[in-house]
């Protein structure tokens, strides 16, 4: 079988993409552009089945600004779904994305990005779940009530919070998978003490091979897999590529000083910040065969079945080389088999591992 054949046939997974952000902003994501890295049409294209937009909300927001910003876009992609019904689908079930692929339709999935918007409330954990949200990313760059975040010098709780404890328990009991990506190495280890269901890490790489806070150790990721979960592999090359992330960082951080100037004041600093973009868009990136050398170091750990993809879409400011936007998604089959994975490797990776560990929270709940 070849690559796009095997690429069609499979369930295409992609466990984090960012497009809320964009649709907070008013852009089509319906229409096949040329702006951002997803829309309805390209993901048509890529031959992807399912993509799980995250409902993101800064640390920098006060909780109840977080909890509103969040409500906002959830009641945006129901209104996307809704508005594109012959084409796309609201996932609430693993199944729902064979249902809907069976009538050629799309599915969308929530999971929430950061565990502000509940506050320090659990009734807001379940209403967020009824709304349709399937999991939750504990925090984001910062310590939250539930948990320490991995891009914070000081911890707040060294790991979870008594609250964080709660929460991990209510989501076990609702079937919401819970999310390690961007908390402390202390808080994941808490995770896994006290969560009775398989974990995920939705945008996640590998430590071993680029050195970032945000990316897995290869202990947590063989503790991980003990626990049944999956490592979804994160598409942002200063994720992927250390050498990359020293020489775009600085032009990153001037690029984010001065979109912030532009802001205040668009005459004076539009050139200056344009300048700054395009100086941080031409530093080449690495090559989509970096996003399987990651693959292949999970594998090389733990097998097949715990790792999968999570690209950060629209939530990256650069993508690897020939992995532009979502509709590019076939090239990571391509590589796999290249490499060697057999055929049912390659379906587990490109989806159904995922699908398990949802499957698992899902089974496992007081609901089911």
């Amino acid at each position: 079988m070849n690559h796009y054949q095997l690429h069609t046939e499979s369930i295409v997974l992609d466990s984090h993409c960012d497009t809320p952000l964009r649709m907070m902003e008013g852009h089509d994501v319906v229409q096949r552009s040329n702006t951002g890295h997803f829309d309805l049409e390209r993901m048509k294209d890529g031959k992807v089945d399912a993509v799980f937009f995250a409902v993101y909300t800064s640390n920098a927001l006060s909780p109840e600004q977080a909890s509103s910003r969040a409500l906002n876009m959830v009641a945006k992609i129901h209104d996307l779904v809704a508005q594109n019904a012959h084409m796309v689908g609201l996932g609430l079930h693993p199944k729902d994305v064979y249902t809907l692929r069976a009538e050629d339709k799309l599915t969308i999935f929530m999971g929430m990005e950061n565990g502000s918007p509940i506050q320090k409330d659990l009734s807001l954990l379940r209403l967020f779940y009824k709304l349709g949200v399937r999991y939750m990313t504990l925090t984001h760059a910062g310590n939250n009530e539930i948990c320490d975040s991995c891009a914070t010098k000081e911890p707040r709780w060294n790991g979870l919070s008594p609250f964080g404890i709660e929460v991990v328990n209510e989501m076990n009991n609702l079937g919401m998978m819970i999310d390690v990506s961007h908390i402390s190495d202390a808080a994941f280890y808490d995770v896994l003490k006290y969560s009775s269901s398989p974990v995920v890490a939705t945008h996640s790489c590998c430590r071993a091979i680029c050195d970032a806070p945000r990316n897995m150790s290869n202990q947590m990721i063989k503790d991980l897999a003990a626990k049944d979960g999956v490592i979804q592999i994160n598409f942002y090359p200063a994720f992927l590529d250390k050498k990359y992330a020293e020489a775009f960082k600085p032009l990153c951080n001037k690029y984010e000083d001065l979109q912030e100037l532009w802001k205040q004041d668009p005459v004076k600093y539009g050139s200056l910040y344009k300048e700054a973009e395009e100086e941080m868009m031409a530093l080449k990136t690495p090559s989509y065969k970096v996003v399987v050398d990651h693959i292949d170091h999970v594998v090389s750990l733990v097998g097949p079945a715990h790792v999968g993809l999570g690209s950060d879409f629209d939530g990256i400011e650069t993508t690897p080389q020939g992995l532009d936007s979502i509709a590019d998604m076939s090239v990571i089959t391509k590589e796999l088999l290249h490499r060697g994975y057999s055929e049912d490797s390659v379906r587990n990776i490109l989806g159904l591992n995922f699908l398990r560990v949802f499957s698992a929270c899902v089974n496992t709940s007081c609901q089911h």
